[in-house]
């Protein structure tokens, strides 16, 4: 069985196993061509006759359709203690992941979701839901969407940044999910952000979905977050 990182120089698209809206997967796959699924995500894949380079997980909702994916591609993860979604993502190394079916359904599979988009600062990974993306802001990024676009900022800790080019610039502000946040925010055109922390979600248009991902896959390596601390890819992340 093989319990490897799955290493790839191109952006990946990650299949879960929840709401998969029309053309997802398709858009997805233009941009991000190495297909990993979430343990029961592998159904969007086999349903639709994709190659999956990999499917991560504990394998307890998968079912009998594990048997057709080769073994030598099955990364079996046997703990309780995460979501599918974490088991996955800390086993990618890709410039940027494109997690699609982790959005919908169950609120508290949503909240789950941005939980490790927090908890792996240093994987850019994009959250692709019905009508909005979300991801973890950088350190900087420079924000590809046009004037009139809805642009929300949501911290789940104590962060503050800057901004230039939205309606209601962030400057000096101190952000904290339980003060203050940033939603419903407006760009006036290309938009600007810097944060001094990895604890600010950022969400955008679904429409700027290629331009969001040319803009965290060539983005310098400085304007990376490191790891938090104590973090390993091999051990159980609760």
């Amino acid at each position: 069985m093989n319990t490897g990182i799955i290493e790839s120089a191109v952006p990946v698209t990650l299949l879960g196993g929840g709401t998969v809206y029309d053309g997802d997967v398709v858009e997805a796959l233009a941009l991000a061509p190495v297909c990993v699924a979430a343990d029961s995500g592998a159904r969007h894949a086999l349903e639709a006759d994709i190659d999956l380079a990999a499917v991560v997980g504990d394998f307890d909702s998968i079912g009998p359709d594990l048997e057709r994916i080769p073994m030598s591609r099955q990364i079996h993860i046997d703990e309780q203690d995460s979501t599918d979604f974490d088991k996955a993502l800390r086993h990618i190394l890709a410039p940027v992941v494109l997690a699609v079916g982790f959005t919908g359904a169950r609120f508290d599979h949503q909240l789950a979701a941005l939980h490790v988009l927090a908890a792996y600062p240093e994987r850019a990974c994009v959250l692709i839901g019905e009508s909005e993306l979300t991801f973890l802001c950088p350190p900087r990024i420079e924000l590809p969407v046009q004037a009139g676009d809805i642009v929300s900022l949501f911290p789940i800790a104590a962060v503050s940044g800057t901004s230039d080019g939205l309606k209601w610039e962030i400057n000096d502000l101190q952000f904290d999910p339980m003060v203050k946040i940033g939603t419903s925010n407006t760009a006036l055109g290309h938009v600007s952000l810097t944060m001094d922390g990895p604890a600010m979600l950022v969400m955008v248009p679904r429409a700027r979905l290629a331009a969001i991902t040319r803009a965290l896959h060539l983005g310098p390596q400085a304007a990376r977050w490191s790891a938090r601390a104590a973090q390993c890819t091999d051990q159980p992340q609760a």
